[in-house]
């Protein structure tokens, strides 16, 4: 029977025995435009949990982006950011984010909360060799240049790199794949806890790209970092993180652990979104796009944004937008009909046991 939280976000609230490194609550970010206000971050409200790799998935323009920009304070103008991030160090106490000034912020966001974006060539300095940006970063944020260049030159060989070949190289010298592996080294060459990654393998091969997974893998358990994994790409990162949060419409609608997102979604987009990936596993003609369009950010619909797209909808979901129910203690999912989504939108492959998935 679904639990039905009084507060549409409350349900993705940790409990206080877990130990919550970012705390997310009704995290919004509007652009004012001729035509009215575009929101793209709608009260976003989550908990992220220390040493956790989460993923955020959902289509190109859902919002993913902005989230990992928000969670950094990151927005650029004229972009306005509202609601709260608070950061829980480890030795204790709480950090408002976004009251932050600029020296404490430029620092949380090196020291606590990194972030790699997608695309390395557009991130290093193309006139500079990589180790002095390693090293001018180093600088900048007070650290010992010696001493972060020893672990520089370890976490490089993490990567499978070589630090010598990398370190004296300018950045085109590089092939992608090592750029973007650079990128990930400098990312947490200041010891961060958390490391934001938005779509940190778009532009590479499938190879590279499953590479630089398994070896983030092998990072996050070595450096005990907490991982948020951003990307359009849900199998790409399914052996890497332990809970999936599914945006659609600049919010999230469903998350839990992996394995309950992937084989017991409760949500039709996300499992409409699972039916569009492809899979060799799956028949060509039960594979196809999701129906529809995203929703304009200036005018999205009243009610579940999901509606006009989904075969679900009625008009309860049309006239009031749908609070999270509890599928179980850590799987939540925003949509009146989750009991009878199996049914209604069956996967279109069949898991190990011979069942539809």
């Amino acid at each position: 029977m679904a639990i039905h939280d009084n507060t549409n976000e409350s349900a993705l609230r940790a409990s206080d025995e877990k130990d919550t490194v970012l705390e997310v609550r009704d995290l919004s970010v509007t652009f004012d435009m001729e035509r009215g206000e575009s929101r793209v971050l709608d009260t976003v409200d989550i908990d992220i949990q220390r040493n956790e790799v989460l993923g955020i998935v959902g289509e190109s323009g859902s919002g993913k982006s902005m989230f990992a920009s928000a969670l950094l304070n990151a927005v650029v103008e004229p972009g306005q950011v509202s609601g709260e991030v608070t950061y829980h160090p480890p030795d204790g106490g709480e950090v408002d984010v976004l009251e932050l000034d600029k020296g404490p912020l430029r620092a949380y966001r090196w020291d606590d909360v990194s972030m790699v974006f997608q695309g390395a060539m557009s991130s290093f300095n193309p006139t500079l060799r990589v180790n002095t940006q390693f090293e001018e970063t180093l600088d900048a944020h007070g650290y010992n240049v010696h001493e972060g260049m020893e672990r520089a030159r370890q976490v490089l060989s993490d990567l499978h790199l070589d630090p010598d070949r990398v370190l004296k190289s300018y950045p085109h010298e590089l092939s992608g794949g090592m750029q973007q592996r650079a990128l990930i080294a400098l990312g947490i060459v200041l010891e961060p806890e958390v490391l934001v990654m938005d779509e940190p393998t778009a532009a590479l091969d499938l190879l590279m790209q499953q590479s630089i997974i398994q070896l983030l893998k092998d990072l996050q358990e070595k450096y005990g970092l907490t991982l948020v994994f951003i990307t359009h790409d849900l199998p790409l990162v399914a052996e890497l993180v332990d809970r999936l949060a599914v945006m659609y419409a600049f919010h999230f609608v469903e998350v839990g652990p992996t394995e309950d997102i992937l084989y017991d979604a409760k949500h039709p987009y996300t499992r409409a979104l699972l039916n569009a990936t492809p899979n060799i596993d799956a028949p060509i003609e039960k594979m196809g796009p999701i129906e529809g369009s995203s929703p304009d950010p200036v005018v999205t619909p009243q009610g579940c944004s999901y509606h006009p797209r989904c075969p679900l909808a009625t008009d309860e979901c049309q006239e009031t937008e749908p609070p999270f129910f509890s599928v179980s203690s850590d799987h939540h999912t925003a949509c009146y009909h989750w009991e009878d989504v199996a049914e209604e939108i069956p996967f279109n492959i069949e898991d190990e046991t011979g069942d539809d998935r």
